[in-house]
């Protein structure tokens, strides 16, 4: 077998992010701020909210204009600080 590198993302792209957490009034404001905050400017209008067919979980599809890894990586640690995130992917 030989190993293979991933494929190389191209900076800027349309960059879907899909955020899984524990249902709450405040869950979707808290990691919209989140999201604000590191990529100014998304589109609101797409984000596509699901939940769990008890309610339990709420899922959101958040796509941004990402720039680069860097950025990727923090929006992923200050996503999981928020204490409401249980996956993000």
């Amino acid at each position: 077998m030989q190993d293979q590198e991933p494929p190389k993302i191209e900076f800027p792209c349309a960059y879907p992010i899909k955020v899984l957490g524990t249902s709450s009034d405040q869950f979707e404001s808290i990691i919209l701020e989140v999201f604000t905050r590191h990529a100014p400017g998304f589109d609101q209008e797409t984000v596509v909210a699901r939940g769990s067919s008890k309610g339990t979980f709420t899922s959101l599809t958040i796509t941004i204009t990402a720039t680069g890894v860097a950025q990727l990586e923090a929006l992923h640690q200050d996503l999981l600080a928020t204490g409401h995130v249980k996956m993000v992917i």
